[in-house]
Formats: C-alpha cells, structure tokens, sequence
C-alpha cells in the first residue's frame, strides 16, 4: 500500500492498482487493449507465444554476441593505441640518443 498526503493533509492510501509503473506506459502505448486485458487479469492464449519467446530469446542471445563483440574491439583498439605509443617514445629515444 501507498501512501499520499492529499492537499487537505488527509491520508488517502493508493491500492496498487491506482499506481502505473514506466512498463505499463510502455505497453499502453504499444497496445492499450492488450494493457487493459492484463490489468483485468486476463492471460493471453495463442500458439504463435512460445514462437514469440523463442525469437526474444534468440534475438538477446544476438545482442549478447555483438556486446562481447564489441567489447574486444575497444580492448583490441586500446592495445593498438599502447602499441603505437610504446613505438613512437621507443622512436624517440633512439632519435635523442
């Protein structure tokens, strides 16, 4: 439960259901009668759900793929750089010497 000082100073408690969260905005947007179906406790029933999670499933999987990805790439360019700047005071020094 949830409570709120009204303007009047009187305590009115705030049920759970009164409080939207950022997700369900979200999902209002995208379909406010799916919204309204699961806020009325509705669950939903079709075939095509399983092949829906599976293809979340595999597409996240992608997503954590290209992440590692692109994390070897920052490494790998940061290395470059180290390489490039080791090379060059290396450079340097057999100049002045």
């Amino acid at each position: 439960m949830f409570h709120h000082k009204t303007v009047m100073g009187k305590q009115k408690v705030l049920k759970k259901s009164d409080v939207l969260s950022a997700s369900e905005i979200g999902q209002y947007h995208y379909c406010s009668c799916a919204w309204m179906l699961h806020r009325c406790g509705c669950k939903p029933e079709s075939p095509s759900l399983e092949t829906g999670k599976q293809a979340h499933i595999s597409l996240g999987d992608t997503i954590d793929g290209f992440e590692r990805k692109i994390r070897v790439a920052r490494w790998t360019a940061v290395l470059g750089v180290l390489v490039l700047c080791t090379a060059f005071l290396l450079f340097l020094l057999e100049v002045i010497l």
